[in-house]
C-alpha cells in the first residue's frame, strides 16, 4: 500500500482543492476525504437567451442558455439552480424554446441537433439529428396551435432546409429543401387560422423569397421571389403581418418591404433621416404592432411604421441602455421594457406598443457600479391580486452577473461571471494585531452592534425566521476557518480571480464567499470599445517587512482584441479592498508575461512583458527595479511556445532594445535554441513550468534502502506534451493504433531534452502540474477506455546516480 501524501504537499495544494469546482485540475487527497469539500459553487455564465415558465401552481422558473454553453433552470423566486447541463464546446447551443409547458427544446451545432429536456428535472427526453448541408444561422419555432397534430409542431430552419418535428417523441414529420441556390431562411411565421407556415429567406444579398407551406405536409403552396437593388445585409425584422424592415448592404438605409398578394413592393428610408449619430454598428429589433427599435453605439430609437411606406421616430434613449423583446399581454396589446442608466441608478421602464407616449411602469433602482452597464433584458408578466398586470425583468449586466428586478427592487442576483474565470492567484490575509479584536478587522461598529443585537434576540427566543438565518450565517462566518485573518498554518487565504468580463473578485478559501469585487475600469469593454482578451493576473506586491502597514496588491494585464500587435493595458489593485491603485495603457503589445523572483526595495515583484517584436519591457519602471534587474539579467532565460507553428524556442536578454526610441527599461532578446516538432506525427498540446515563487521543502529524497537521491531543482525545467494529429481532437475520433502522447522534460536554458517518454494509445485532453522535481499529467487511454495519470520524477545526475522514475 502506498504511503499517504506528505502534509507539506497538502499545504501546497490547499488552494487548488477548495477551488476545484471552478477549474479543471488534478489534486491528491486522503481516502477518507473522498466526496468531502469545504464548499462547492455552481455557476452558469453570461445569459444570452431566457424563457419564462410561470405556471399558476408549483415552482416558477426561468430556463436560460448561456455563452458558456450551459442550459439551466433557475428558481424565479430565489435564483437557485434547479438543474443545469454543461454541453460540450464542440456542440454549441444556438436556440432555446419551450413546448407544451413541459419540454425544454434546444437547437445546437448549426441546426443539426434538436433535443428535448424534461422541464422539472432536466432529463433528456429525445434527440433528433437533422441533415443540414451547410453551416448557417438556425431558427427554432414552436407552433402555438394544436390543429395540425396531437402535439405542438417544432419547426427548424437552417440554410435552405425546413424540418417539422414532433415535440413529444422527436420524430421528423416532414422535411423540405428549397431549390433556390444560396437561399438562407431568415424567418418562420405561422398562421393559426389556416394552418399555413410562412418561410422568408434571402438568396445572396439581393433576392428575397417568401414561401407559403402547408403545416401538415410541408408542401409549397405559393412561391414569391423579388430582386432588390442594392442588396440586403441579412438582418430583417417583421413589423406587422405583411411588412418587413431590413437593413441594406451599405448600412445606410432601411428598406420597408410590403407583401401584397403575390407581389413584393418596397420603400427606402435613409437612416440619417431618422438618427443623426450613425457611429458604430446598427441593430434592428421588432417590438410588435408596427414598432421596432434601432440601436446604435450612442442611442436606442423607437420607430413606428407610418402607413406602409415610411418610419417615424417616437422616442430616443441615450446609451447605455437595453431593450427587451416584446411580450404579449392581450390579443391586441404587447409590452416591452427599456432599462437605461442614469448616473448611479438604472431606470426600468415598461411601455405598451399601442401607446408609446406613456409608461406602464417607471421605476428607479440603485445598482452596484461594479456590475457595469446593462446588456440584456428579458421581460415577464404576472397577474397581481387586483387582476392587473405586473412585470418583472431578468437583467444581464456587463460583468456577466444576473439580476431579477421586480416592484422597484432587486429580488436576487447571481455572480455568474465566476463561470468564466481566466486566471487566479492567491493573497495572504491580514495579520491579527495584538490588542485588536477580530470584529474590528472584519466589521465596522454598526455591523458589530447589529450582530450582538441579533444574538441577544435569538437567546431570548424573539428572533423571526429571517433573523435566525442571519444569526446562523454570522456564526458560520465567525468560525475559525472563515476568519478574515491569517491562521498559523497558512491555510486561510484569498483567492483573487479574474473573469472573462474583466472583473476581479476575491473569494475566501474558508467558505467561498465573495469578499470584494471590482470591474476594472481600464479593462471594461463599454469604455474602451473592444472585447478584453488575453487577461492574466499576478501578485504585484507582497509586503513582509511592512506587513502591518501595507496591503498586498495584484497586477491585472489585458488587451482589447485578438491581434498580437494591439497595445496592452494593466491595472494594480489592493488585495484587501479591490481599490485600483494604478492603471496604465501601454505603448507596446503584450504577447507573454514573465513574473520574476526579483523584488525591488518596496517589495514589488518584477515582471517582463514581451511584445510582438520580441522585445522585453521591465515593470515596475523605477531606477531601483532597474538596478536589481541588471544585476541578475545574465542569469535570466525564458521560452515561448508557438502551437500553430509547432515549435518551442528559448531566449536570453540583452541590454539594448531594437526600438528607435531610447527606453532604458526595454531589452532585446536573443534566440538561443529551438525545437521543431514534426507536424505529421506530433502536435504541441500543453506546456507547463514551475511557479517562480514555489518553496522547496527538502532537496533530497531518501529511498527505502537509505540511498540519498538529490532532486533536480531547476526553475528552467519545462514540461511539453505532444499528441499525434488524430489524437488531438475529441475522444473516439482516433483508433488506439493512431493515437499517442509524447511527454518531454526540456531545459529552457540550453534546449536539451532531459527526458522523453511515449504513451501509445493515449489521447487528450492533457492536463499537467509541474512542481519541484516531479510532473503529474492526465490523459485518456483508448485501449483501457479510462482516464489515467502518470508521474515523472527527475533527479540530479551531477550529485547522485541519475534516476528517472515513472
Amino acid at each position: 500500500m502506498a504511503a499517504p501524501p506528505r502534509r507539506s504537499l497538502l499545504v501546497l495544494l490547499a488552494g487548488i482543492l477548495v477551488f476545484g469546482s471552478l477549474t479543471t485540475l488534478a489534486t491528491a487527497i486522503y481516502e477518507d476525504q473522498v466526496g468531502l469539500a469545504d464548499w462547492h459553487q455552481k455557476y452558469i455564465g453570461k445569459v444570452k437567451q431566457a424563457v419564462y415558465h410561470s405556471q399558476k401552481s408549483g415552482r416558477r422558473r426561468v430556463v436560460v442558455l448561456t455563452e458558456e454553453n450551459v442550459i439551466s433552470s433557475l428558481d424565479l423566486r430565489s435564483g437557485d439552480i434547479f438543474w443545469r447541463h454543461v454541453i460540450d464546446k464542440n456542440d454549441p447551443l444556438d436556440q432555446l424554446s419551450l413546448s407544451l409547458g413541459k419540454y425544454v427544446l434546444t437547437l445546437s451545432l448549426g441546426g443539426t441537433i434538436l433535443r428535448a429536456w424534461n422541464l422539472p428535472d432536466g432529463h433528456m427526453i429525445w434527440e433528433t439529428n437533422l441533415r443540414i448541408s451547410t453551416a448557417s444561422n438556425p431558427q427554432l419555432h414552436v407552433m402555438s396551435n394544436n390543429k395540425v397534430a396531437n402535439d405542438n409542431l417544432v419547426l427548424v430552419s437552417a440554410g435552405r432546409w425546413i424540418y417539422a418535428v414532433s415535440s413529444t417523441d422527436g420524430a421528423i414529420l416532414w422535411e423540405k429543401e428549397f431549390s433556390l441556390d444560396g437561399l438562407e431562411i431568415k424567418r418562420i411565421l405561422q398562421s393559426p387560422e389556416n394552418g399555413i407556415v410562412y418561410a422568408l429567406g434571402l438568396a445572396g444579398s439581393s433576392k428575397l423569397a417568401l414561401y407559403h407551406l402547408s403545416a401538415k405536409t410541408g408542401e409549397i403552396l405559393k412561391d414569391i421571389q423579388e430582386s432588390l437593388p442594392g442588396g440586403l445585409l441579412g438582418e430583417t425584422v417583421l413589423v406587422s403581418d405583411n411588412v418587413l424592415v431590413a437593413l441594406d448592404k451599405a448600412r445606410s438605409s432601411l428598406l420597408v418591404i410590403e407583401f401584397k398578394g403575390e407581389r413584393i413592393s418596397y420603400n427606402k428610408v435613409h437612416v440619417s433621416d431618422l438618427v443623426q449619430d450613425l457611429s458604430g454598428s446598427l441593430e434592428l429589433q421588432s417590438l410588435s404592432n408596427g414598432v421596432i427599435s434601432l440601436q446604435t453605439s450612442s442611442s436606442i430609437s423607437l420607430l413606428k411604421l407610418k402607413g406602409t411606406d415610411g418610419l417615424e421616430v417616437l422616442q430616443r434613449f441615450d446609451q447605455p441602455a437595453a431593450v427587451s423583446d416584446s411580450l404579449t399581454i392581450t390579443e391586441k396589446e404587447a409590452a416591452f421594457a427599456v432599462v437605461q442608466h442614469l448616473g448611479s441608478e438604472i431606470e426600468f421602464i415598461v411601455k405598451s406598443t399601442s401607446d408609446l407616449s406613456s409608461e406602464i411602469i417607471k421605476e428607479k433602482l440603485v445598482i452596484d457600479q461594479n456590475r457595469g452597464n446593462v446588456e440584456k433584458v428579458f421581460l415577464n408578466s404576472y397577474i397581481r391580486t387586483d387582476r392587473s398586470h405586473g412585470f418583472r425583468a431578468l437583467v444581464v449586466m456587463e460583468d456577466h452577473s444576473l439580476l431579477l428586478i421586480q416592484q422597484g427592487e432587486v429580488v436576487w442576483s447571481r455572480e455568474d461571471g465566476l463561470a468564466s474565470i481566466v486566471d487566479v492567484t492567491t493573497s495572504e490575509l491580514p495579520v491579527e494585531k495584538d490588542g485588536v479584536s477580530v470584529a474590528d478587522v472584519e466589521h465596522n461598529l454598526f455591523e458589530w452592534l447589529k450582530g450582538h443585537m441579533l444574538k441577544l434576540k435569538g437567546s431570548l427566543m424573539l428572533a423571526n425566521a429571517d433573523e435566525v438565518a442571519a444569526i446562523q450565517a454570522m456564526r458560520l462566518k465567525s468560525s475559525e476557518k472563515n476568519k478574515m485573518t491569517r491562521d498559523h498554518n497558512g491555510f486561510r487565504k484569498l483567492l483573487v480571480v479574474l473573469t472573462k468580463a474583466g472583473k476581479v473578485m476575491a473569494l475566501h478559501t474558508g467558505d467561498g464567499r465573495v469578499i470584494w469585487s471590482k470591474l476594472v475600469p481600464s479593462l471594461r469593454a463599454s469604455r474602451c470599445g473592444g472585447v478584453p482578451s488575453a487577461l492574466r493576473i499576478y501578485q504585484w506586491q507582497v509586503p513582509h517587512h511592512s506587513v502591518m502597514r501595507e496591503n498586498p496588491s495584484v497586477l491585472v494585464v489585458g488587451k482589447f482584441g485578438a491581434e498580437p500587435s494591439i497595445p496592452g493595458v494593466f491595472s494594480i489593485l489592493d488585495s484587501y479592498s479591490g481599490e485600483e491603485l494604478n492603471s496604465m495603457k501601454l505603448d507596446h503589445s503584450v504577447v507573454q508575461i514573465i513574473p520574476l523572483t526579483l523584488k525591488d526595495s518596496s517589495e514589488q515583484q518584477l515582471h517582463l512583458f514581451v511584445d510582438s517584436d520580441s522585445n522585453a519591457h521591465l515593470y515596475p519602471k523605477s531606477p531601483d527595479a532597474l538596478n536589481v534587474f541588471l544585476h541578475e539579467m545574465s542569469n535570466l532565460y525564458f521560452y515561448s511556445v508557438d502551437i500553430q507553428a509547432n515549435v518551442i524556442k528559448g531566449y536570453s536578454l540583452q541590454k539594448s532594445c531594437n526600438l528607435n526610441v531610447g527606453d532604458e527599461y526595454c531589452f532585446s532578446t536573443k534566440e538561443l535554441w529551438f525545437i521543431i516538432f514534426p507536424s505529421d506525427s506530433e502536435r504541441i498540446t500543453i506546456s507547463e513550468t514551475r511557479k517562480m515563487n514555489e518553496v522547496v521543502h527538502t532537496q533530497a529524497k531518501i529511498s527505502g534502502d537509505h540511498d540519498v537521491m538529490y532532486k533536480y531543482l531547476s526553475k528552467n525545467l519545462v514540461f511539453v506534451a505532444t499528441l499525434s494529429p488524430k489524437a488531438a481532437v475529441d475522444i473516439g475520433s482516433a483508433l488506439p493504433e493512431e493515437a499517442s502522447l509524447v511527454a518531454y522534460l526540456i531545459d529552457a536554458v540550453t534546449g536539451r531534452i532531459l527526458h522523453r517518454v511515449t504513451h501509445h494509445g493515449a489521447q487528450g485532453p492533457v492536463h499537467a502540474v509541474l512542481s519541484e522535481n516531479w510532473v503529474v499529467y492526465h490523459y485518456f487511454n483508448l485501449r483501457a477506455h479510462r482516464f489515467e495519470m502518470a508521474v515523472i520524477e527527475i533527479y540530479d545526475q551531477s550529485r547522485a546516480v541519475h534516476y528517472v522514475g515513472q
